[in-house]
């Protein structure tokens, strides 16, 4: 079950206010809730809540109400924002032409604690992971969190890049929330590539926390960090992976897109026009996460496979999780798989549980992951009631009896490498077959033509393929010649079919 825990600070969002608007907001029998106060020269305060607006008194704001807020924060920075000390808070001001401050959004800050329960397992992964959606939809805040589990809980060397003082707050001291993290500030956000390539060159992390990849330059930084082998956890703009894939300034998060012209015989067997798309490099980010609500969100595990399939026209299966009513996350669609990955589905639908019997395994991190992934599976302390065992890789050795004794009951045995939440989870999810991958006709061909090749080089007799479509065993011919072996296409369809014969047949 996810649980959070809120610190919001408002005592000090509403000190720096003018006293009447501060009392009217504490009034408020919803001010928890509270997103936002704008307030507009000559025009009445309004407070933001997530179900509408409300106004503030019957008072317009007057200049000098202005300056009261402006002369409780801090310094505002070349983005027009500022924050107050020791929270998380920001006020942003909008000026006229003299410059002069005749507007402010007061923006609450909250740490929210719990708030990464459904993509947990994608951080912990080690993987470069980005997170999309439009803005207000707590992408900040998970950020926050982020920082704080991956430096506090496992002990990481994580930087925070924090331009506008919004991730760790106001002030020279972090605010707490970011856990062991370091934060290094940003003087003005046309230097935000800059401090990210320091962070990287001077201070040796091993993640580093970044907010709102916007420009071409930020893009090229996130991408040298990552070729360095750091995990980068980063927002951008954009609410889908499509619109990213889209934006010229960005698409190099995900790969990006080059035309690529083709021959006129290869564009006949691929079926396609001369000009397309393709993907130009490997993706900055592995996994992609689009935020569609505060508690539903999309998950590409992928993103090199996404993006190569969506160049195809083929649009993407994303897995989606969502935050149910009793606070259990819940698994609404899930990524096409073989019929092992179905057959757990049928598993999970059923109510049966995997019975795991773990030997040097942690317990209290095994049941961790059991609980936090939602795996159908449980703990059994006999072996003979276990339909897996877990051992630990360093006692493979002296568990030779135990080893023997599983597998004359066919018990599959899976070894966990160390007493890690990455390790325990990588090999649960081979107990329950959920790292297959789609594998699409194209590559599935391609592979049992490679097999029926070797087969053909050692001397082997005719070798007859499964049945493929037209453009597939165009594809299968092409490799076979490859190797200067000989292939034909026998059969009527639809059972027609590739035949590869021996090297010598020809001779």
């Amino acid at each position: 079950m996810s649980e959070r825990n809120t610190t919001d600070n408002l005592t000090q969002l509403l000190a720096i206010l003018p006293p009447e608007v501060a009392e009217t907001l504490r009034q408020k029998p919803q001010l928890e809730d509270l997103v936002e106060v704008v307030m507009d020269l000559g025009r009445i305060p309004e407070a933001r809540f997530p179900d509408g607006s409300e106004d503030i008194g019957i008072a317009p704001v007057t200049r000098e109400d202005l300056a009261h807020a402006v002369s409780r924060v801090g310094a505002f920075s070349g983005d027009n924002r500022a924050g107050i000390e020791a929270t998380l808070h920001r006020i942003s001001c909008i000026r006229n032409r003299q410059g002069e401050i005749i507007g402010l959004t007061c923006r609450v800050g909250r740490a929210i604690g719990g708030t990464i329960d459904m993509i947990r397992d994608l951080v912990e992964s080690g993987r470069s992971l980005l997170m999309l959606g439009r803005p207000g939809i707590g992408k900040t805040t998970k950020l926050r969190e982020i920082a704080r589990v991956l430096s506090t809980d496992f002990g990481k060397r994580v930087i925070v890049i924090d331009t506008s003082n919004e991730i760790a707050g106001d002030g020279d001291i972090p605010h707490p929330a970011i856990g062991r993290a370091r934060r290094m500030q940003v003087p003005t956000p046309a230097l935000q590539h800059a401090v990210m390539i320091e962070a990287v060159e001077n201070h040796m992390p091993e993640v580093i926390v970044i907010d709102e990849i916007g420009t071409e330059q930020e893009a090229l930084a996130a991408r040298t960090i990552a070729e360095r082998g750091v995990q980068l956890i980063g927002t951008a703009h954009g609410n889908s992976l499509e619109n990213l894939l889209m934006n010229p300034t960005l698409s190099d998060l995900v790969g990006g897109i080059q035309s690529v012209t083709l021959s006129d015989e290869e564009a006949r067997r691929r079926g396609t026009q001369k000009s397309i798309l393709e993907r130009k490099a490997p993706p900055t980010f592995d996994i992609t996460v689009e935020l569609q609500d505060r508690d539903r969100l999309a998950v590409h595990s992928d993103v090199a496979d996404t993006v190569d399939q969506m160049l195809r026209g083929v649009m993407p299966n994303p897995e989606i999780r969502q935050l149910g009513a009793d606070g259990e996350i819940e698994v609404l669609k899930e990524p096409i798989a073989d019929a092992s990955h179905h057959i757990t589905n049928i598993v999970k639908t059923a109510g049966a549980k995997i019975r795991i019997f773990p030997y040097a395994v942690s317990r209290s991190q095994l049941e961790r992951v059991i609980r936090t992934l939602r795996m159908p599976a449980e703990i059994t302390k006999n072996l003979s009631d276990a339909d897996a065992m877990l051992i630990l890789k360093a006692y493979v050795k002296s568990a030779g009896r135990l080893l023997q004794d599983a597998e004359d009951r066919q018990t599959p045995v899976y070894i966990v490498k160390a007493n890690t939440i990455p390790q325990i989870q990588k090999s649960l999810r081979e107990v329950m077959h959920l790292d297959v991958q789609y594998v699409s006709e194209e590559d599935d061909a391609l592979k049992e033509t490679r097999v029926a090749i070797d087969k053909a080089l050692e001397g082997a007799g005719n070798i007859e393929l499964k049945p493929r479509s037209a453009p597939i065993r165009r594809l299968q011919h092409e490799l076979v010649e490859r190797y200067q072996l000989k292939s034909q296409s026998v059969g009527e369809e639809p059972n027609r079919r590739v035949c590869v014969y021996p090297v010598d047949l020809f001779d």
